[in-house]
C-alpha cells in the first residue's frame, strides 16, 4: 500500500505539472517521470534520510520518493522562494540535503560519480550509509559511467547504481546508440553484481533494491540495477514526441503502467479494495490541487538573492609577525601543512595518481601514506573526470577531499565536473551544501615538459564563480595559503609553479594561515608598480633589483586584491603587469581593466602588459624560454615604462 501511495503521488504531481507547464506557470523545461514511477518508489522505500540520492534532469520522482514535500517541488518549478532550491534550479536542479536528496543535474553522468564519492565518504567515516545514483540509458555510454563503476568496484564502495533504461536518450534510441545494449551485463567488466529488472514491476524493483542496499551496508560493494521501463510523455513538456517513436508504441507502454499493474495486484491478492485505492487517489489529488494553489501564491525570490551563496563566508586569518629563519622548499612547506591538517582532521583524504606509497610526483605527499594509510592517501586510476566528480560527492557528504592532479593540463579533462558541479553546488543548494575540495597541481614551464605538462590556465578558472584560485610564489605563502584552503568551505584550485617547487625560503614552524584576496608587496618603490603572479612574481622581483619600483604579488587570482594594486598606482602613477599566460582575456587583462575603471586619474602613462606568447608551450629549451617573459624583458619593460 505504501508503494502504491508513493507511485500515485508521483503520477498525480507529474500530470499536474504538465498541466501547469501548459498554463505557463513553469518558466523553463519540465521533465516528467510518468511511466517510470516504480523505480524511484521501489529503491527509495529502503533508504533513510541519511542515505544520499544523486539524480538526473528527470528527478521529480526521485525527490518525491525520497520524501520531498510536493509543495517544495511545485514552488521550485514555479520559480518561487519556497521551492526546494529557492527558485534557483527549476525542474533539473532539485536540492533537499535534509532528506538526503543531494541534487539533480542537467548534465548527463555526474550523479554516478557523486554517488561514488558519497560512498567513499561513508566508507571513510564508517557511517553505514548508502549512496544511490539514478541515471538514464544515455549515461551508460558516457565516460562517467565507466570511471564511476570502476572506482566503486575496486574500493568496494556502498553505492547502488540504478539505470532507468527508458530506451531513449532524449530522442536517440538506445538500440542505436549502444553497441552493447545489455546494461546489466556491462557490470561484469568491473566485477560488480548486477540485476536486470522489469522497471514497471514495483515489487521486483523493491526486492532487488533491498538486497543491494543490504549488501552495500555490509561492506560488500556496489550493485548495478538495470530497470527496463519507458517514459510515456515527451522528453520535456512541449517537445514533439512522434518524430522518433510512434503513437502505437507509446499507447502499448501506457497499458504496461506500473501503477495500474500494482493496483491490480493489490486487489487480486486481497491486500486492498478498489474503494480503498480510490480513496487514496482522491486524497492525493486533493493534496496536489492544494499544493498547486499554494505554489502560485508563494513569493518570488528577491532580486538581491541572485548573487548570494556563490561562496561560503570567508574565515579571517592573521599572518605571523615573524617569518623566522628556518628554510623549507615550496613543496616541503605545503607537505608540512597537509600533514598537520590530516593529523587534526580525520575527514581529509587525498586522491591522485602516485600519491600513495610513492609520495607524489613532486613529493607533495611524501611519507603520509605510512602515517595515514591507503584509505586517506588513495592512488587512483588515470581517470581525472572520475575522481574529480567523486571528490564533489564526497565533499557534499561530510569529508574534505584533496585532489592532487600533478599538472593543471590533466584537470582540464574534468573541466565539466569542476565548472558545472563543484563550482555551483553551494549556489544551487542555497548554501545548504558546502564544497570543501582542494584541487592542487603544477602550472607553467619547466624541464622541457612540452605542451601537455606546461599550461597555466588560471585566467580561465579565475573567470568561474564559485572557485577560489590560488597561485603562491614563495614557500612561506604556499604553507599559509594551503592551510587556509584546507580549512575553507569553498572549492580551491591551488596552483603551484613548476619552476618554484624546489625553491627554498623562510617558513615559520608554527601553524598559520594566509587569507585569500590579500596581496603582498615584495618590494617598495615610487616610480612604477609591477604586478606579477606565481613564477612571474619572483622573476619580476629579480628584474626590479636596483630600480625604484613597487613589486606586488597578488597571491590569489580569485579573489583578486585590487585595492593593494590601486593604492600602489595612486603613489607611482604607472603599472606593468607581468603574466606568464598568453594575453587575450588574461589575468593581466583583468588587472588592467580594474585599475583603469577605478584609478584612471592616477595614471601618468598607459598601463602596460607583458605576457607569454599566444601559442602552446613547445618542447625545445630555446623555444620554451621564448614563450614566457624573461628577466631581461621584464627589466627592459620596467625601464621603458619609467621613461614613458
Amino acid at each position: 500500500m505504501n508503494l502504491y501511495r508513493t507511485m500515485q503521488l508521483i503520477r498525480a504531481c507529474e500530470e499536474q505539472l504538465a498541466r501547469c507547464h501548459a498554463r505557463g506557470l513553469i518558466h523553463g523545461a519540465c521533465h516528467t517521470y510518468v511511466g517510470q514511477e516504480a523505480i524511484a518508489t521501489g529503491v527509495c522505500a529502503h533508504l533513510t534520510a541519511n542515505d544520499a540520492v544523486f539524480s538526473t534532469h528527470r528527478g521529480h520522482g526521485h525527490a518525491l520518493a525520497k520524501g520531498m514535500n510536493p509543495a517544495e517541488l511545485f514552488a521550485e518549478l514555479f520559480g518561487r522562494e519556497t521551492g526546494c532550491s529557492r527558485g534557483r534550479g527549476g525542474s533539473m536542479h532539485l536540492f533537499s540535503p535534509g532528506i538526503g536528496m543531494m541534487g539533480t543535474s542537467g548534465i548527463v553522468g555526474p550523479s554516478i560519480l557523486q554517488a561514488a564519492g558519497a560512498g567513499y565518504s561513508f566508507a571513510l567515516r564508517k557511517t553505514g550509509h548508502v549512496a544511490v545514483a539514478f541515471f538514464g540509458d544515455g549515461a551508460v555510454n558516457n565516460g562517467a559511467f565507466h570511471e564511476g563503476l570502476n572506482m566503486a568496484s575496486i574500493w568496494k564502495l556502498p553505492v547502488l547504481f540504478v539505470c532507468e533504461n527508458n530506451q531513449f536518450a532524449t530522442e536517440v534510441p538506445f538500440q542505436y546508440a549502444a553497441a552493447n545494449p545489455d546494461v546489466a551485463g556491462r557490470a561484469a567488466a568491473y566485477g560488480i553484481s548486477s540485476v536486470q529488472l522489469d522497471g514497471n514491476d514495483v515489487q521486483a524493483v523493491s526486492g532487488a533494491a533491498q538486497a543491494a542496499i543490504e549488501r552495500a551496508r555490509l561492506g560488500q560493494g556496489p550493485t548495478l540495477l538495470e530497470c527496463k521501463t519507458y517514459r510515456t510523455r515527451p522528453h520535456s513538456e512541449g517537445m514533439g514526441d512522434y518524430t522518433y517513436r510512434t503513437r502505437g508504441e507509446v499507447a502499448a507502454w501506457r497499458e504496461k503502467c506500473p501503477i495500474k499493474r500494482h493496483r491490480q495486484t493489490l486487489i487480486e491478492t486481497g491486500r486492498a479494495t478498489e474503494a480503498q485505492l480510490n480513496a487514496i487517489d482522491a486524497e492525493i489529488q486533493a493534496e496536489v490541487n492544494a499544493v498547486t494553489e499554494a505554489a502560485e501564491k508563494a513569493p518570488l525570490p528577491k532580486p538581491a538573492a541572485a548573487t548570494t551563496h556563490v561562496y561560503a563566508p570567508q574565515r579571517p586569518a592573521a599572518e605571523p609577525a615573524n617569518k623566522g629563519v628556518r628554510e623549507l622548499t615550496f613543496a616541503a612547506a605545503t607537505l608540512e601543512a597537509l600533514d598537520r591538517e590530516m593529523a587534526a582532521n580525520a575527514n581529509i583524504f587525498v586522491f591522485g595518481e602516485g600519491i600513495g606509497a610513492r609520495g607524489g610526483n613532486f613529493g607533495t605527499t611524501a611519507g603520509l601514506f605510512a602515517k595515514y594509510g591507503e584509505q586517506r592517501l588513495r592512488d587512483t586510476p588515470i581517470a581525472e573526470r572520475g575522481f574529480v566528480g567523486m571528490a564533489c560527492g564526497a565533499a557534499m557528504t561530510g569529508t574534505r577531499p584533496v585532489v592532487d592532479f600533478m599538472f593543471i593540463d590533466f584537470i582540464n579533462d574534468a573541466f565539466g565536473e569542476l565548472v558545472n558541479q563543484i563550482a555551483k553546488i553551494q549556489y544551487m543548494s542555497s548554501g545548504r551544501l558546502k564544497m570543501p575540495v582542494l584541487l592542487r597541481g603544477c602550472i607553467g614551464i619547466g624541464h622541457a615538459a612540452a605542451t601537455h605538462h606546461s599550461g597555466s590556465y588560471y585566467s580561465i578558472y579565475g573567470h568561474i564563480p564559485g572557485l577560489r584560485v590560488v597561485v603562491p610564489s614563495t614557500p612561506y605563502d604556499a604553507k599559509g595559503l594551503i592551510t587556509h584552503a584546507l580549512r575553507s568551505d569553498d572549492p580551491v584550485l591551488f596552483l603551484e609553479p613548476r619552476e618554484l617547487m624546489a625553491v627554498k625560503g623562510a617558513v615559520p614552524e608554527e601553524d598559520y594561515e594566509i587569507e585569500f584576496g590579500k596581496a603582498r608587496i615584495l618590494q617598495h618603490g615610487r616610480r612604477a608598480t609591477v604586478v606579477g603572479i606565481g613564477f612571474m612574481a619572483q622573476r619580476s622581483l629579480a628584474a626590479a633589483n636596483g630600480l625604484d619600483v613597487e613589486v606586488i604579488d597578488p597571491r590569489t587570482v580569485s579573489p583578486l586584491d585590487t585595492d593593494t594594486i590601486l593604492n600602489s598606482v595612486r603613489k607611482t602613477g604607472r603599472l606593468l603587469i607581468v603574466d606568464e599566460a598568453f594575453a587575450p582575456f588574461s589575468f593581466a587583462s583583468e588587472v588592467a581593466a580594474q585599475i583603469v575603471e577605478s584609478g584612471f586619474d592616477y595614471l601618468d602613462a598607459p598601463i602596460r602588459r607583458l605576457n607569454g606568447a599566444f601559442a602552446p608551450t613547445p618542447y625545445s629549451p630555446t623555444l620554451e624560454a621564448a614563450v614566457i617573459p624573461s628577466q631581461d624583458e621584464i627589466a627592459a619593460a620596467i625601464r621603458a615604462l619609467i621613461e614613458e
